[in-house]
């Protein structure tokens, strides 16, 4: 998944000059008020996502708060619209700077977050196949050795059954979701302890 790219909103855009080297105090073209009006619009559906404790994190007038808040409690098609035509219209007198690095920091911690998630699931995979066990156990000597091949052995079973399913049964996640959550309390003691990153770790043992 890849982040959104942070686009600047320029809500006060530089004195344009002419030809002749003068300041340009024309007003904006229609096409450019357009898109800006558009970008705001986006950034005030981007707001309508967020939850109630982090759009108080945010540079926003109460009224824009309130009209964001009502935003998000509406599910008529139409008066959905309407109302984010008011947010659109009240985001012109807001602090878009702000907003949108605060923006990009969560989403950027967002996907770190993704990113941590799959390394733990390619554990949990690569566990399955005892070629792993020993890198892993050396990466986290602080691990029951024991317990993890009882938690792997179990992992392997309920994944044996599954593939023995017949149609339409629901198959098992107890044991898949019992060595998933050790693997995580495994890498957490261990950056806590050490403060290293034990992504590049697995990421060098990818083609094996």
């Amino acid at each position: 998944m890849s982040r959104k790219s942070f686009v600047p909103i320029d809500t006060n855009p530089p004195v344009r000059i002419d030809e002749d080297g003068n300041p340009d105090l024309r007003p904006p073209s229609k096409s450019q008020l357009k898109r800006d009006s558009t970008r705001l619009q986006e950034l005030g559906v981007r707001l309508t996502k967020l939850s109630p404790a982090r759009l108080k994190q945010l540079p926003l007038a109460e009224l824009l708060y309130q009209a964001i808040r009502e935003a998000q409690k509406i599910t008529s098609h139409e008066a959905k619209r309407r109302q984010m035509q008011l947010v659109g219209k009240l985001m012109r007198d807001a602090q878009i700077d702000p907003i949108q690095a605060q923006l990009a920091k969560w989403e950027g911690d967002s996907q770190d977050e993704i990113a941590a998630f799959h390394q733990l699931e390619l554990w949990r995979d690569k566990l399955l196949d005892d070629e792993h066990f020993t890198k892993f156990m050396n990466l986290y000597p602080a691990a029951d050795a024991q317990q993890m091949r009882a938690l792997i052995r179990a992992a392997r079973k309920e994944q044996a059954a599954n593939k023995a399913l017949l149609q339409g049964h629901e198959p098992q996640r107890k044991h898949f979701r019992v060595l998933f959550q050790e693997i995580k309390r495994l890498q957490a003691d261990a950056q806590g302890d050490t403060g290293r990153d034990t992504d590049a770790d697995i990421d060098d043992d990818e083609d094996d």
